[in-house]
């Protein structure tokens, strides 16, 4: 699976019924939580804020979600230690249970980034999946993120993974 097979395009309003059932799929909703109601989807994609959220597309067809975001200032007591502009989070999932373990998630995983890190302006990628997570820390762990150390975050206990931006000739 290369990268390049992956495509992400914004998450629009036509959107949000499909994102909203993935969400209570079991394998996503045992990560993420209970699905938010469509209008709170709206809200937390849609409303112009500094998360952006993507459909992850293979051929053409939709089979993930990926939203980043920047980590200096996100508020709600996430990262206030943060002093760097630059440093973006990523959260995703495969819509599928039946893509899962195949090497899919880390293929969109280093895709994502790829995009993120086109942007001069972002020195840094970061993730904070559970310790209890080993698919997801194994997934991220592949597509070239280190683990800093564990942390306490407002949903609870994370291990801090961070993917630093290659250096290039000209650095």
């Amino acid at each position: 699976m290369s990268t390049a097979d992956f495509k992400f395009r914004p998450l629009a309003e036509p959107d949000l019924p499909l994102l909203h059932a993935w969400l209570q799929r079991p394998h996503v909703a045992e990560r993420w939580g209970p699905a938010e109601p469509v209008e709170e989807l709206r809200e937390d994609f849609l409303s112009g804020g500094t998360t952006r959220a993507f459909m992850a597309l293979l051929d053409g067809e939709p089979v993930g979600f990926v939203q980043s975001y920047v980590v200096m200032g996100s508020g709600d007591g996430w990262w206030e230690d943060e002093t760097d502009p630059g440093a973006r989070g990523i959260d995703q999932f495969l819509a599928h249970a039946h893509q899962l373990g195949r090497g899919l998630g880390r293929a969109m995983v280093r895709a994502f980034v790829a995009r993120l890190f086109s942007d001069q302006a972002v020195t840094v990628v970061q993730t904070d999946p559970s310790p209890d997570n080993p698919r997801a820390i194994r997934c991220y762990a592949a597509a070239g993120f280190k683990a800093v150390g564990e942390v306490v975050t407002p949903d609870g206990p994370a291990l801090l993974m961070r993917c630093w931006r290659a250096a290039s000739p000209q650095d």
